[in-house]
C-alpha cells in the first residue's frame, strides 16, 4: 500500500456542521476502498494566496493515509463533484 497526502481547501462560507459532515464524507471515502487514515489535521480558515472564483479565505484540511491508486481516483472524483470544495492537491508520499 502507498501513502498519500491529500490537502484539501473548503469553502469558508459553510458552516461548522457542513465542514465535519464533508471531512466525514471524504475519510469514509479511503477507509470505505480498504485504505487506512494515519493522520488528519483541520488547519481552519486562512487566506488564499489568489482568489479563486471570488474568494479570498479557504478551511484547509491535510489528510494523510495509505491505500492504492483507485483510492485517490475515488477521492478525487468525490472532490470534483463536491461544491464545498474551492481546490485539492494529492501527493504520493516516498
Amino acid at each position: 500500500m502507498r501513502r498519500y497526502e491529500t490537502m484539501y481547501v473548503l469553502r469558508p462560507e459553510l458552516d461548522l456542521d457542513a465542514i465535519n459532515a464533508l471531512v466525514t464524507k471524504f475519510q469514509h471515502v479511503v477507509t470505505q476502498n480498504g485504505g487506512g487514515i494515519t493522520q488528519l489535521q483541520e488547519i481552519g480558515k486562512r487566506r488564499l494566496a489568489y482568489e479563486i472564483e471570488g474568494v479570498q479565505e479557504g478551511y484547509y484540511v491535510l489528510m494523510l493515509y495509505q491505500g492504492s491508486t483507485t483510492i485517490v481516483k475515488e477521492l478525487e472524483r468525490t472532490f470534483k463533484i463536491t461544491d464545498g470544495v474551492l481546490r485539492y492537491l494529492t501527493v504520493r508520499l516516498g
